[in-house]
């Protein structure tokens, strides 16, 4: 049968790929150390579970509105206002399977074929495949460690064309860890209003962060508020990825959208789920505390460890994850096999250290491998040791 050129043209998941390798290498007995998971090696809170379970016991399993039952949205909108000075009536919020379908229901909403979204490289891998499963043109914009690799408003303005549509923004930033201060967004913000974009601001990691506080760019102005779609979710912040709860807020007409979409395609989000998302917001948060202090350990030690080894790499003031820059190891070899961008570099050090990494080409950075520090301390002290004598190892 023939495949449609828009599913033709889209990519797979390399990032899911790889962390089922890892998880299937090890099943298999393989002492393999995986730094590829994009997910919290925590379990789901207790309080969250017992939720899920109560929701099952009391039959609980039929289909529900499409947007959301009412008490999640409700609690979302309270969590926008109380954490994020964002006021929203339950009406502009809708539940999605994950932040990833409120994103590309978002896209697909808001762009036409040959619509232009623009968002900075290193970016995201599922963006740009987004944007063409939509018909849309992916933009990315290469930015620098000068600023963090961060978008500048300078290089905003000197991407943005007539048939631009849409600014995705993702603070903190995955793969690079980076956040936008307030000042920044404003100004990213400013170009944005100036320019007639819609923005979608994805702050799936706003809970991670070590830094500094995070900003949603929708409260800074009510200008801004009336062209931005927020899109947040339970993944990373309550280790809930497998249960796919996420969602977006913004102006009524664009959350009516997607949320016709929605009922087209998976008709509501599993309803167990929710009920489980909604005791996530309801109740005390201290897990999420846990969870974020470790991380911030975790985050020390690695960044030590590759400033001992003289690897460049941009400091994460959120998420879990290190870009590590390893470019000047490309045109070494490893068991006789050359080393020639960030998917080579990736199967030598597989192949001759038992490590797994994710290459930053999918990223929009070849010049680079992510480590994610969601793993335990114990690995992350094994798979780094392991790092660095492969990196010794390597011969030009």
């Amino acid at each position: 049968m023939k495949i449609s050129k828009i599913a033709q043209n889209i990519n797979d998941s390399l990032t899911l790929a790889l962390t089922s390798k890892g998880k299937e290498l090890k099943a298999n007995g393989v002492d393999v150390v995986s730094f590829t998971a994009g997910e919290p090696d925590f379990p789901t809170p207790k309080y969250i579970c017992d939720a899920a379970k109560k929701a099952i016991d009391e039959g609980f399993t039929r289909y529900t509105a499409a947007a959301g039952i009412p008490e999640l949205r409700r609690a979302v909108a309270k969590k926008l206002r109380k954490e994020n000075n964002l006021d929203y009536p339950p009406e502009q919020i809708v539940v999605t399977t994950g932040g990833k379908q409120a994103i590309f229901a978002a896209i697909y909403c808001l762009c036409d074929k040959g619509d232009e979204v623009i968002f900075p490289a290193p970016y995201w891998l599922s963006y740009p495949e987004m944007a063409k499963a939509v018909g849309a043109k992916p933009v990315a914009v290469k930015t620098d460690a000068s600023n963090d690799y961060k978008i500048t408003p300078k290089q905003l303005r000197e991407h943005i064309t007539p048939n631009s549509r849409l600014l995705l923004l993702n603070s903190p930033n995955n793969p690079t860890g980076a956040m936008y201060s307030t000042e920044e967004l404003r100004a990213l913000g400013e170009v944005a209003v100036e320019k007639d974009l819609a923005i979608v601001s994805d702050e799936i990691y706003e809970k991670l962060v070590y830094d500094q506080r995070h900003t949603s760019i929708a409260a800074l102005s009510e200008e801004l508020k009336k062209r931005t779609v927020m899109v947040n979710g339970f993944s990373k912040s309550y280790s809930m990825t497998g249960w796919r709860v996420g969602y977006a807020a913004g102006p009524a007409a664009v959350i009516d959208a997607m949320t016709r979409l929605q009922a087209q395609i998976v008709s509501n989000v599993n309803s167990i789920a929710q009920k489980a998302a909604l005791a996530a917001l309801e109740k005390d948060s201290r897990e999420v505390e846990k969870m974020r202090l470790e991380y911030a350990r975790r985050r020390e030690y690695i960044m030590g460890h590759l400033r001992k080894m003289e690897i460049p790499f941009p400091t994460p003031a959120g998420a879990f994850y290190v870009l590590a820059d390893v470019s000047r190891f490309y045109g070494a070899k490893a068991g006789g096999k050359a080393i020639t961008d960030s998917l080579t570099f990736c199967e030598a050090c597989l192949e001759a250290a038992r490590v797994m990494l994710i290459p930053g080409k999918p990223f929009g950075a070849d010049w680079a491998v992510r480590f994610s520090f969601a793993v335990s301390m114990e690995d992350l002290k094994k798979g780094l040791e392991r790092f660095d004598k492969f990196v010794a190892g390597l011969k030009k």
